[in-house]
């Protein structure tokens, strides 16, 4: 029984694993018969050894779970975020045009599929292809009829272009679905706990779908004659169409490629976020960044720069204070930018005049 002095006694409450040991460690310092307990050394090594031990060895692996969540979860919103970049940089380094308006085709593509699963009521797989195609197709429509007319022209006039063509998208979206909040459905809705980590199947889909995606990209640049004409005209359209390669149609599925991938985005990210008509905005912005830190112009690098970026905004989220996930990718493009203004993978170019 603990001494009627003790802190045990008057009701001191401990965490339920230390409450054997506090008590024995009150009853010897607080009790004044002389029968009371020796508290020695070797006693406060057992408890050290029984009850801390255990208690530092589960916070490190609930670190350690912590840190592994946020990396898969990092990884796969990082892949959105390359997805949209690399249409970024397929635009750019085949036309010297940024497109600002990449978000807005990736909302498009979320509302074509939401529309071919839900209205339709097509397989998800079907209504995938069928936004990928459309998308695709009204890009390629895009450039033939408005972006082909401002090649050359200050990059200011094409930026703003592209906002305007933007907004417009996200109006034509709001009369014609609403403004509404949608959710898609997919096959890819469980999950799986590995080790007191959560796999969620929705992250590992765009994580593969990433994977396959820039595999499908890889072999059509590099082993087709089509994949190989844009390679040259977008390292000198001059010379490319001297050499007979039709500059103007490659241009066009240029925006086609592109817009298919930024569809492809909103797709996989559509059961994450839901779809509405302002799901792009934010993801464009990020995704330019990534595009800026990876190298603006190097394929590979706008993949690796919006992993870097969702690494550290699920990163920055987790750790820092509020407000700090929205800005710290930023703040890093920054630093970069300050280091190493051509980005991780891109190079200093050099014009003689």
């Amino acid at each position: 029984m603990p001494c009627f002095d003790s802190p045990a006694a008057k009701g001191f409450t401990a965490s339920p694993r230390a409450e054997g040991w506090f008590s024995r460690l009150s009853d010897a310092l607080f009790c004044s018969d002389g029968a009371a307990r020796k508290f020695t050394a070797r006693g406060a090594s057992d408890i050290a050894v029984g009850t801390a031990a255990p208690d530092r060895k589960a916070t490190g692996g609930r670190k350690l779970t912590t840190f592994l969540q946020l990396t898969l979860n990092g990884l796969a919103v990082g892949c959105i975020y390359g997805l949209v970049a690399l249409g970024f940089v397929l635009i750019y380094k085949a036309t010297e045009l940024v497109n600002f308006a990449q978000g807005d085709l990736l909302m498009l593509g979320a509302f074509v599929a939401y529309m071919a699963v839900v209205s339709w009521g097509l397989d998800y797989w079907m209504g995938f292809l069928i936004a990928a195609v459309a998308v695709a197709a009204f890009g390629a429509l895009l450039d033939m009829t408005v972006l082909r007319r401002v090649i050359g022209q200050p990059q200011f006039a094409v930026v703003m272009l592209t906002i305007g063509l933007g907004a417009m998208f996200r109006t034509f979206a709001s009369v014609t679905w609403g403004s509404e909040i949608y959710t898609l459905p997919t096959p890819f809705s469980g999950v799986t706990n590995i080790a007191g980590v959560t796999l969620s199947h929705q992250y590992l889909s765009i994580v593969a779908g990433t994977l396959i995606l820039c595999g499908v990209l890889y072999a059509f640049f590099t082993h087709t004659r089509i994949g190989v004409a844009m390679q040259a005209t977008s390292q000198n359209q001059l010379a490319a169409y001297y050499m007979g390669i039709p500059v103007k149609l490659i241009f066009s599925l240029v925006w086609a490629i592109s817009a298919a991938v930024a569809a492809v985005a909103g797709i996989l990210l559509a059961p994450v976020t839901l779809i509405d008509i302002n799901m792009g905005l934010a993801v464009a912005l990020k995704a330019f960044a990534a595009a800026v830190l990876g190298g603006f112009g190097s394929i590979p690098g706008a993949l690796a720069g919006g992993i870097v970026i969702g690494l550290i905004e699920l990163y920055a989220g987790a750790t820092l204070p509020p407000g700090f996930k929205d800005t710290a990718p930023y703040i890093v493009l920054l630093a970069m930018l300050a280091v190493r203004p051509q980005g991780l993978f891109g190079t200093l170019g050099r014009k003689k005049v």
